[in-house]
């Protein structure tokens, strides 16, 4: 990064402030560019060479200009600093104890802490000092940028973190319009964490934060955010072993989104393709794959965000390569894994290595039952601990159990047995 602010290299600066956690929305608001141009800056593909907009960037990020060889900014020797209002501190302070907690595992310690929230939540959702909802709102943009390459612990830590700021808000009585923001917000945060919960394994934690997150929704009036959380909700039993509760969670969904191009609607639909393909329904299957991709190819640019919100072409991928794998349509399978790998980052470790578990099964359905066992080894050694539970976990699990009896001898099988410890 000093490299990149010397040269001043900014598609290294700009994709390290989105990593952090600002959103291309918030750095144009701080820098005065345009956020379509901030994103192509930092893919390569726009370029800043005017000083004056080199001076609008180390202002609006708080660069000093000694790092990118300008005179010392104005606020660098401005020594009135603003002291951190208590509840800040008293925010952050809870969020550090979270990450610690959540680093060390889903124990009882942390579970406790996250139920308590949880029943705070609901309480607040029964009842009736003005909320800073821009404010709010914006935070929670920042959240669904998804993981960033951050540990899903981390990423779960601030969620919650952000999520019990609004609890008393809740509590205390609200104009309607900003009642109706504050649930609204809460669905969402509440939905990411139940997300990343799934992600992690922790069904029953998962499913509680998708009801009170649902809940939320419901209060709201926004259908499509009620609609995208119980979609999101039916991949837990997807994912984890009850295809047809998982099924019927989807239907739901497609029921609240209705029938325009919505990501929520597109989710629905491959949600539901993917838990038919699993309990072998095609037919249903087929239908409902048919229906997630004309709603994909209509979807407006708004519902195409790279978010946990929208339903862009890689996510789309994703869903196809788990729904046809399922189907023994290697082929397609195999097109959609090569089309959500390259639209992947680096970064997406859990996307990345649920696609080279769902291509060892491929492998596995064309009769290369060893190669597979070893291509699903190779995935999960290749990845951080963290991410060798949970989804990737279950998943290769899938694959070990398929494995014939017959070939469970062999080197390759007993090593996957060995890494998953089975």
């Amino acid at each position: 990064m000093v490299q990149a602010l010397r040269a001043r290299t900014f598609s290294t600066v700009f994709a390290a402030a989105k990593k952090a956690g600002l959103s291309w929305n918030a750095i144009a608001a701080a820098t005065g560019l345009k956020a379509d141009r901030i994103s192509l800056i930092a893919r390569g593909e726009a370029q800043i060479t005017a000083f004056d907009t080199v001076e609008r960037i180390a202002d609006g990020l708080r660069i000093p200009g000694a790092m990118m060889g300008l005179a010392a900014r104005s606020w660098e020797s401005d020594a009135s600093v603003t002291p951190r209002p208590a509840m800040e501190d008293e925010s952050m302070h809870r969020r550090n104890l979270l990450r610690s907690a959540l680093a060390a595992g889903l124990t009882a310690v942390p579970l406790t802490e996250l139920t308590d929230l949880l029943a705070k939540a609901d309480n607040a959702l029964a009842g009736a000092g003005p909320a800073d909802i821009a404010r709010l709102e914006a935070t929670t943009e920042q959240h669904s940028y998804g993981y960033g390459g951050r540990a899903p612990t981390d990423v779960l830590a601030d969620l919650i973190s952000d999520f019990s700021d609004v609890v008393p808000l809740l509590q205390r009585p609200q104009p309607a319009a900003a009642r109706t923001a504050l649930t609204r917000i809460m669905g969402q945060l509440g939905g990411m964490a139940a997300v990343v919960l799934h992600d992690l394994g922790s069904q029953r934690e998962a499913n509680a934060w998708f009801a009170t997150a649902a809940r939320s929704a419901q209060e709201s009036g926004d259908r499509q955010l009620h609609a995208w959380i119980l979609a999101r909700k039916a991949m837990v039993p997807l994912n984890f072993g009850s295809p047809e509760a998982a099924a019927a969670f989807a239907e739901q969904a497609r029921r609240i989104a209705g029938a325009t191009p919505t990501a929520a609607a597109a989710l629905a639909a491959a949600v539901t393709g993917r838990a038919y393909a699993l309990v072998g329904r095609r037919e249903e299957a087929t239908a409902a794959l048919r229906d997630a991709d004309r709603l994909a190819d209509t979807l407006p640019e708004d519902q195409r965000a790279d978010t946990w919100f929208g339903h862009c072409e890689q996510k789309h991928h994703v869903h196809l390569s788990h729904a046809m794998t399922a189907l023994g349509e290697t082929r397609r399978a195999r097109e959609s894994q090569a089309h959500a790998l390259a639209l992947s980052a680096p970064t997406s470790t859990l996307t990345r290595a649920l696609l080279h578990l769902d291509a060892a099964t491929c492998q596995h359905c064309d009769g290369h039952t060893l190669d597979a066992c070893q291509a699903a080894v190779a995935t999960l050694v290749d990845i951080p601990v963290r991410y060798q539970t949970g989804l990737t976990r279950r998943r290769a699990v899938d694959l070990y159990r398929s494995v014939p009896a017959n070939l469970r001898s062999a080197p390759a099988a007993r090593w996957l047995a060995e890494v998953l410890a089975v």
